[in-house]
């Protein structure tokens, strides 16, 4: 590494530990969500990823959020037995199941993500659209490069 690189490889480093903080503080709202809803963390995870990318089927939920079939099947049997979720047979295929979230039960969660939703909206009007894009771009990086970290853990 030359003198030039340090400052930038500083950057990132200081980068890489904000990460750490955010992925931290986002857990620990994400607990006390969880504990007001009456779940336990996974189902709120799993309940997220159905939300977002559902209808699914549970293996493809059990692969996205990295658990194990058996203990997906009890977080939605958890999940379905609180109201938030249903369950779908698959008309050409009797045998699966799709998992589908209750739209009607979004808002009690947005109520609670709300002032956090309020806090980041006004942190993004600081931003210039070009710098929102940057943000964006890094984001959707650094996701994908914790999904493929993820997937690799559990095909140990």
């Amino acid at each position: 590494m030359t003198a030039g690189d340090q400052p930038r490889h500083r950057q990132a480093g200081e980068v890489t530990g904000r990460l750490r903080e955010l992925t931290v503080q986002l857990s620990l709202l994400n607990h006390q969500v969880s504990n007001l809803l009456g779940l336990q963390d996974v189902d709120l995870d799993c309940l997220d990823i159905i939300s977002r990318e559902g209808p699914l089927t549970p293996g493809a939920l059990a692969r996205q959020a990295g658990l194990h079939p058996a203990t997906t099947t009890g977080v939605l049997d958890r999940l379905e037995r609180a109201g938030w979720i249903r369950r779908d047979r698959v008309p050409t295929d009797r045998r699966a199941v799709h998992v589908t979230f209750k739209p009607g039960r979004g808002a009690e969660i947005l109520g609670l993500y709300g002032p956090m939703i309020g806090q980041v909206r006004a942190i993004c009007a600081d931003f210039t659209d070009d710098e929102l894009a940057a943000v964006n771009a890094f984001l959707r990086r650094a996701t994908e490069a914790g999904r493929a970290a993820t997937a690799d853990l559990a095909d140990r």
